[in-house]
């Protein structure tokens, strides 16, 4: 009998027995997607991440500008009672000098026009101001007594004031809810700052605003009466007074602009002008006034 002989190949020692070869490929395998997916997820993080520092908006700058308008009450009545009474004074003054020369009549009539002009301004701007916070809170008033009329009163007015949001800008829904909100916290401060533009919690101050135009009328008037009143010399006064009253309200208008925002240069030649224009046409009437005898 013969025997047909198999060749058996002798596995080798290192290697693994073919489960565990198995078990070692698909180890390997799903170490290689969870390091692809790692290093997607990496790359998407990091997407977001920028896309987020791209919409987000920085929290550690603060605003780069600066508003104004909020300067315009009080900067309007300053700037116009130092204009007033600088040019008021100085006028009055050259006109003065226009047909007399001495040196105690300018200074007299620049006194006299000194202080009945602070005067002026003063009971003026204290019985405008009154006048206007009266008429604020007579407004204020009738909101108060229309929302005192009962439940379909208190509708309309609310329906007004969601109107008054839709028109400038919001959907009728959403102004809706703001009326609602607002009315649930205080009625009457809604309908008096949305509706009327009235602020209850800064009426007008009759004897701030009369206090103020006095002291800058005063202020503006002061220079031309110092700048005139020690000079002996006619043609020096006359020429120290324009020159002093010039210097001031190409400063002012500098000044006001500033405090306002707007272009400096301007502001001082548009003041400057209309101050001059004053002075000349008062210096100009008086004079003929002077040379004709009257």
């Amino acid at each position: 009998m013969s025997f047909s002989s198999t060749h058996v190949v002798p596995e080798d020692a290192n290697d693994p027995p073919n489960g565990h070869h198995d078990l070692s490929m698909a180890k390997g395998a799903g170490d290689l997607e969870a390091g692809a997916l790692h290093h997607d997820t990496g790359l998407s993080g990091s997407k977001t991440s920028n896309q987020q520092q791209q919409h987000d908006p920085p929290t550690d700058q603060s605003c780069s500008h600066k508003h104004y308008s909020h300067r315009a009450p009080w900067l309007r009545a300053l700037v116009l009672g130092a204009n007033d009474g600088l040019v008021s004074i100085a006028s009055l003054m050259l006109g003065v000098g226009a047909v007399n020369s001495g040196a105690k009549e300018m200074m007299v009539s620049g006194l006299a026009g000194l202080v009945a002009g602070a005067c002026s301004m003063a009971i003026g701007e204290f019985v405008s101001v009154f006048s206007q916070r009266d008429s604020e809170k007579a407004d204020v008033e009738k909101e108060r007594q229309e929302h005192a009329k009962g439940p379909a009163a208190q509708a309309r007015e609310l329906e007004e004031l969601t109107q008054i949001y839709v028109a400038r800008g919001l959907n009728y829904t959403l102004a809706k809810q703001v009326a609602v909100e607002l009315t649930r916290v205080d009625v009457i401060r809604a309908h008096a700052r949305d509706e009327l533009g009235i602020d209850m919690d800064d009426y007008s101050n009759p004897l701030q605003a009369a206090v103020a135009s006095a002291v800058a009328f005063a202020s503006g008037g002061a220079i031309p009466l110092l700048a005139g009143s020690f000079i002996l010399d006619y043609k020096y006064r006359l020429v120290s007074v324009i020159l002093a009253t010039c210097f001031a309200l190409a400063m002012f208008g500098a000044i006001g602009a500033k405090l306002g925002g707007a272009p400096k240069v301007k502001a001082a030649l548009r003041v400057l002008l209309g101050g001059g224009l004053a002075m000349l046409l008062t210096f100009g009437v008086l004079r003929l006034f002077g040379l004709a005898g009257v």
